[in-house]
């Protein structure tokens, strides 16, 4: 499965939400920005970049169930979502519990044990600041808090003029 079957996947299956798609998509090309600045291997490039188009495949389900998509209730429905989407597809099972795993702690900041978790943290973030329309506090902080790749907090500085 490529990159592109993955993201018209996801755009079918969002039933044509198109906060939703356009959320996604916009995470997803600054995912893959910031993991090809970084040199990403060609495994974990695909990997994050899986991540990043999937990363809300549970924002749907918990407006649904509990009338909000919190984030730690998206991490919490996440795994079985992701599971079900990658069943009929290429991917090895290394490579859904992989995914699995990061959209399932894309809202937790701690335990970060690898570039694909970091970048899609980084890549949400500025994503959801856009959208939110952040303050400049928030801004600042997260830089200094969270960001950890250099091509991350180049973006953040830039995007946002700080």
């Amino acid at each position: 499965m490529t990159v592109s079957q993955i993201m018209e996947k996801m755009i079918r299956s969002s039933g044509g939400n198109i906060h939703d798609i356009e959320h996604f998509m916009k995470v997803w090309s600054y995912a893959k920005t910031i993991g090809e600045l970084e040199k990403l291997d060609p495994e974990t490039q695909f990997i994050l970049e899986a991540e990043a188009i999937t990363h809300d495949i549970a924002c749907p389900m918990c407006r649904e169930k509990y009338g909000n998509a919190n984030g730690k209730l998206q991490e919490k429905e996440s795994p079985a979502l992701i599971s079900a989407f990658f069943s009929d597809t290429d991917l090895t099972e290394s490579q859904v519990e992989r995914v699995s795993f990061v959209v399932g702690h894309h809202h937790t900041y701690e335990g970060v044990d690898g570039l694909d978790w970091q970048i899609l943290l980084e890549a949400d973030f500025i994503v959801n600041a856009s959208e939110n329309e952040y303050p400049g506090e928030n801004l600042r902080k997260f830089l200094e808090t969270h960001a950890r790749t250099e091509s991350g907090k180049k973006l953040i500085q830039e995007v946002f003029s700080l």
